[in-house]
């Protein structure tokens, strides 16, 4: 065999080895590509499973709900198309403290505040700030409660879940249970 023919063959094994070594380059970066869209995708579902779990408690305490606290299942729709995307479990909120609020912590002009007032529609009780009654240092008829609403999500398709936990201060007119 010449030497010509042995170049040739030469050439041509070290063009196949590269070829080779070329296509597993590209196998592995098509792989490390699959890879990463699936992490993008995956931490896209996570985070619209835990806007919609933050959804549905906001839904929650945007309602009286301390009146009745019951648990609730709550449909999400996260893109605004009319259909629901996520269900929500709302287990009942729980009402972690309770304090009397006094007369002195309520401002009489504040109109949020003149229905606390205990003597708000009292005549003549010889107190006035701002031309509306006051009561003084006496109990009000509301009370501040802190309440914890917790909503838990779990995506069907991809079995991305996430719990949102809210804590809520709400003024509570007097005899609103704290279970």
């Amino acid at each position: 065999m010449n030497t010509r023919n042995k170049q040739r063959a030469q050439t041509l094994i070290v063009g196949l080895v590269m070829l080779v070594v070329l296509t597993l380059l590209v196998m592995s970066a098509l792989r490390a590509s699959n890879v990463n869209t699936r992490i993008a995708g995956n931490t896209q579902m996570q985070e619209e499973t835990a806007t919609a779990a933050e959804n549905a408690t906001e839904q929650v305490i945007s309602t009286n709900f301390t009146t009745n606290p019951v648990s609730q299942v709550i449909a999400v729709d996260i893109n605004n198309d009319g259909t629901s995307d996520y269900t929500a479990n709302v287990p009942e909120p729980r009402c972690t403290g309770s304090l009397a609020v006094t007369n002195t912590q309520l401002n009489p002009a504040n109109p949020a505040d003149v229905p606390c007032i205990s003597s708000a529609t009292a005549k003549q009780t010889g107190l006035m700030v701002s031309g509306v009654a006051s009561a003084g240092t006496g109990p009000s008829w509301c009370y501040l409660q802190q309440w914890e609403v917790q909503a838990q999500v779990t995506d069907n398709r991809t079995g991305a879940n996430a719990t949102s936990t809210q804590g809520v201060s709400m003024r509570v007119p007097v005899g609103t249970e704290c279970p």
